[in-house]
Parts: structure tokens; C-alpha cells; sequence
């Protein structure tokens, strides 16, 4: 009886599982900007989406069925500044950067206006 026993160390299964979402440091970024907007009277509600490719944070002006604005993570970049990414409503890419941070405090968030 020979039977093979294969030993499998940092299985990238676990690692994968854990990045189908914002990580805590990315979704306290992204809460503080939707708190001060929400202070300015910008924006007025929010919701999560998630699919296989990406995980986003989306804006609502007003109780609508499309959002006006998207922050994205998106899991498989097919170039290193492409990980996350602010859409439109209509899913064109306004902004994309490879560190949320970055994209967030160098957005001048006053300045994008939000289509109707």
C-alpha cells in the first residue's frame, strides 16, 4: 500500500478568500470621505457590491436605483495602477490608482461633479 500524501504549506485558497473585500485600513478610508461628504449634504446613501472581479463601494445623491459613483477594488489588475478605480454611473473610469489613499486625498472631491 503506497498511498502519495502530499503536504500543502500557505495555500493560496486562504489568501484569496480574504480579498474578496475592502481590508479594514481600505474601508476606514473610504467611510471618512463618505462621513464628510455626507456632513457637506453631497452625498446621502451608500451601498456594497461585490462581484468576482471586483468589490465596490457606491454612491448614492438621492434614493435612485443606479449609483452616481463607484469606488473600486478590483482583484485581478491587468496593470499595477489599476487596483482601484472611481467609476461613473454609467461605469466609465474617472480616476485609478494602485494605493486607495492616494486616490482618495488626491481627488478633488468638490470638484467632481456628479451628473444627473
Amino acid at each position: 500500500m503506497n498511498k502519495k500524501i502530499r503536504l500543502i504549506i500557505n495555500n493560496g485558497i486562504k489568501k484569496r478568500e480574504k480579498e474578496k473585500f475592502f481590508i479594514k485600513q481600505e474601508l476606514q478610508c473610504i467611510l471618512n470621505l463618505y462621513a464628510k461628504m455626507v456632513s457637506n449634504g453631497t452625498w446621502k446613501d451608500y451601498s456594497f457590491s461585490s462581484c468576482t472581479k471586483e468589490v465596490s463601494f457606491n454612491v448614492y445623491q438621492r434614493a435612485s436605483e443606479k449609483p452616481v459613483l463607484k469606488i473600486a477594488k478590483n482583484f485581478k489588475p491587468n496593470y499595477y495602477n489599476e487596483k482601484f478605480f472611481i467609476k461613473d454611473k454609467d461605469g466609465n473610469v474617472i480616476k485609478k490608482s494602485e494605493n486607495l489613499d492616494q486616490l482618495i486625498n488626491k481627488t478633488i472631491w468638490n470638484k467632481l461633479r456628479i451628473v444627473k
